[in-house]
Formats: C-alpha cells, structure tokens, sequence
C-alpha cells in the first residue's frame, strides 16, 4: 500500500495552526481501494481550502474518518465547514461535558455541581460542541477517541480515558481548584505571563537546548495522538501533545508488535519548544546520530509564515535533526510527503531543514 500526507498551510501572519488530510491504500488504483482522513482544521477560513483540496488532489467528496485532536481554534475550526460540505463516514472527538461525573468535588466552589460544570466545558468549548451536534445532525458516526480505539490501519496512542480525565479540571476557563501548594506551583508555571525577550543562541552539533520539564497546558496534553502503520511504516501525529503525553504515547509504541519503523512524525505545537524534550525524543526517534546521518524519518512543523521565533523554535528543529529526521517547516505553505502515490503537478522534493548553529530565541 502507499500513502501521502498533505500538512497544508495554515496562518497567513503569526498564528500557527493544523490542518492534515492523509490517504492511504492503493493510490494508482479507485476511490474504493483507498481510505481518507482528516486530522485538524485550522481555522476558520482553513476549512474551505480543505475541502478544495481534497476535492483536486484525492478527487473525492467522501472522507472516511475525521479526527479532532483537540478543542482550540487553530485546530478545530476548519471542520465544521468540511462536515457541511463532504461524505463524512466516521468522527472522532472528545467531548469532555460527558467527562463531568465527581468533577465538582474537585473545586473550591461548594455552589458548583457536576452539571454546572458540564455546561460550563459546553460554553468553554462551544465550537467542539456545536461541531458534536452538527455531525450528529448528519448521521455521522461518533467517536471519542481514547488509547486503542482504532479504524483500519489508523490507532489512537494517546491520550487514555483516565489521563484525559486527570486533566479536564486543568482547562482553560475552570473554576479554582482545591490543589496542594506544590500542584498549584506547577500550574502557575505553566501559565506564562512573562515579557518576552529575544536572545541570540549558539547551538553545537548534538546540542539539545532543551529541557524535559512538561510546561505544557492541559488542554494541549489532551491532544489526540494517533498511529497508522502502512507496510511496515509508522506514521505518527501529535496534535498539540506535550511531553507527559508523548511518553505515555511511547509506551504505546513500545508495546507495539509490529515491528514497524517510524517513517513519519508530526513535530508537536507547531514546533514549540513546551512540547519536547530530550528523554521523549530519545524514545520515540531513536539516540542521537552522527552529524548528516540520517534514520529515513520525515518529520514536519506545520508553522505560519511569520511565526518565528516561537513556530518554530530552531531548538526543537535541531533537536529532531540530531535523531536523524529530515526535518520540514510549513512557514504558511502546504508540505506533501508519500510513498508509492502518483506525482502531483507542482509539488516538488523540498530540502531539509539545515542546521542552525546560531539562532534566535524568544525566551
């Protein structure tokens, strides 16, 4: 079987985002022999470009599984157009309303009640949850995707239902948590209200300007991390998962049997360098490799045009490059990476990401 991966662009200026569309199957062959997936939508104004380019490049209307990997707007926006316009068979989202049993005890409010705090996730996440009515409307099969549901090749590896349940009280917009002094210090860590300043970095082969410190958000942590393995080769996207969830996404792999490589590999937020760190990479790309070797893994930030320093951090590229990625940035354009589809007019083979040795960074 091939496959193709299109991280198209998302963000004209300075906001990065996530729109993905992934067919695998026999591409030389019919629609029928083919299975075709959605992972994000960017945002708003994404979602009409998506359905385009389904429509031109996979010359189809019909998708086979949508996944929402999480409730931000420069992921799940898009979508709502795609499932107005096209055949959707299968879609994956959490809904976290439903998560709202024992939640109230949680917080420091005696006034709020577990069904206060499932409307509240319904306000806070209008857009997921108006996105769950709209696909219900359609007939669209629903599924919240949790650590081993799977469809055809594709698995969720993260997040599991219990992790995920550890982290709704820690979304955005929740009310104050009856939290021990030491939780509450890693929470106002992870919310940064710093100013920001800009600092030249000097970086040597090997170098990992990185810590394995988790500081990102609980709603990014929630993130969807999936598999597809073809022949052989395994495919992972990340959504916007930090370091917590990446290692128990690992452990996932470990358990995997199938022998599978990894051939692909999402870079996390957009390349931010919250979201990894050197023990995760180290176990999900493999030790680093001597300097312009290379392990046959691909893997892609998908940033705006102008979102340096920050999308992405050139830490986080060198990083990948040390474990012998070809590492790709979008800056604001579409990326396609395939094995055994057809060519397409106007695509063209792209360099690798060069090593920076020195670099700006926004600290």
């Amino acid at each position: 079987m091939g496959y193709e991966i299109d991280v198209l662009g998302v963000g004209e200026k300075s906001n990065s985002g996530d729109a993905i569309t992934v067919r695998y199957g026999n591409l030389h062959g019919q629609r029928h022999e083919q299975t075709v997936i959605v992972i994000d939508g960017g945002y708003k104004e994404n979602g009409q470009k998506l359905v385009d380019h389904l429509k031109t490049h996979y010359q189809t209307e019909k998708i086979d599984l949508i996944i929402s990997t999480h409730p931000d707007q420069d992921h799940i926006n898009g979508l709502s157009a795609v499932i107005e316009q096209m055949d959707v068979a299968e879609l994956w989202i959490h809904q976290p309303w439903n998560h709202n049993k024992g939640l109230a005890s949680k917080f420091n409010d005696g006034r709020i009640t577990d069904s206060s705090i499932g409307e509240r996730l319904k306000e806070n996440l209008e857009t997921a949850y108006q996105i769950t009515e709209q696909a219900k409307k359609k007939g669209i099969k629903i599924k919240e995707p949790f650590t081993g549901i799977s469809f055809g090749n594709v698995k969720v590896i993260g997040p599991t239902l219990d992790y995920y349940e550890e982290l709704i009280p820690l979304f955005d917009g929740m009310p104050a948590l009856k939290v021990a002094a030491e939780q509450r210090s890693w929470l106002d860590s992870v919310i940064d209200s710093t100013v920001k300043t800009i600092k030249k970095i000097f970086s040597a082969w090997g170098e990992d300007q990185l810590d394995d410190k988790d500081e990102t958000s609980a709603k990014n942590n929630s993130s969807v991390i999936t598999q597809i393995i073809i022949d052989g080769k395994r495919l992972i996207f990340t959504g916007d998962a930090g370091i917590t969830a990446l290692h128990k996404a690992a452990d996932e792999i470990d358990a995997c049997m199938s022998g599978a490589k990894l051939s692909f590999i999402q870079i996390p937020h957009h390349g931010s360098r919250r979201n990894v760190g050197p023990s995760v990479l180290n176990r999900i790309l493999g030790e680093p490799v001597q300097e312009n070797e290379q392990k046959g893994i691909t893997a892609i930030a998908s940033t705006a045009k102008e979102g340096e320093p920050k999308h992405p951090h050139k830490a986080v590229l060198n990083a990948f490059t040390h474990r012998g990625a070809k590492v790709l940035a979008t800056r604001g354009d579409g990326i396609r990476h395939k094995n055994d589809a057809p060519n397409r007019s106007g695509w063209t083979s792209l360099n690798p990401e060069p090593y920076h040795y020195t670099y700006e960074s926004e600290e």
